[in-house]
């Protein structure tokens, strides 16, 4: 059994990236389970708290969820042609040593998707984080790229997939990296 962690990096209620990663889970081959996590209750990261507290509850929760996995999909938006900061934060929490001694990320296989209600996809976003998944140490899964652009349309106002174009996309993928994940 192959596991996925699919991490959505919006906040929103009502996401299109928490939606795709809920249809990844939906579409997941035979022998494959992809569960879906959020970065609800990161704080900002602040090396003083890091330094009195230590790591949040809400992190150490996350790195278990992402220790856990075989492979992780980053469904990413993309904010003024780039990653969020949401989502870029949370990462920095969990690369710190603190977390699996900073190597949480060290030779874990990732995917990159995002849903946008642009007309461009997230193509900007994923490109940026790619210098992030490099500095990680994180495998790169470039065969499979998946872009929703014009989402709005693509998901119903309760996340639910709308779109036979995108439904049909979402097995393959999800197919093809759970693959690389094996090798």
């Amino acid at each position: 059994m192959t596991k996925i962690l699919a991490i959505s990096g919006s906040l929103r209620r009502a996401s299109f990236n928490t939606a795709l990663a809920r249809a990844f889970a939906a579409h997941a081959p035979a022998g494959t389970t992809v569960e879906v996590a959020t970065l609800h209750g990161i704080p900002l990261y602040d090396g003083d708290l890091e330094a009195a507290e230590g790591i949040p509850p809400a992190v150490a929760a996350l790195a278990a969820q992402i220790a856990a996995a075989d492979g992780l999909i980053l469904s990413t938006p993309e904010y003024n042609n780039g990653m969020p900061g949401v989502f870029k934060n949370a990462i920095d929490w969990l690369s710190r040593g603190g977390v699996a001694g900073g190597k949480l990320f060290a030779g874990k296989p990732v995917a990159l998707a995002g849903a946008s209600p642009g007309g461009f996809g997230t193509i900007l976003s994923q490109a940026h984080w790619l210098q992030v998944l490099r500095a990680l140490g994180m495998r790169h899964w470039s065969e499979g790229r998946l872009m929703v652009s014009r989402a709005g349309k693509v998901f119903d106002g309760e996340g639910a997939l709308l779109d036979g174009e995108v439904a049909a996309q979402l097995g393959p993928y999800v197919a093809g990296f759970t693959a690389f994940i094996g090798k």
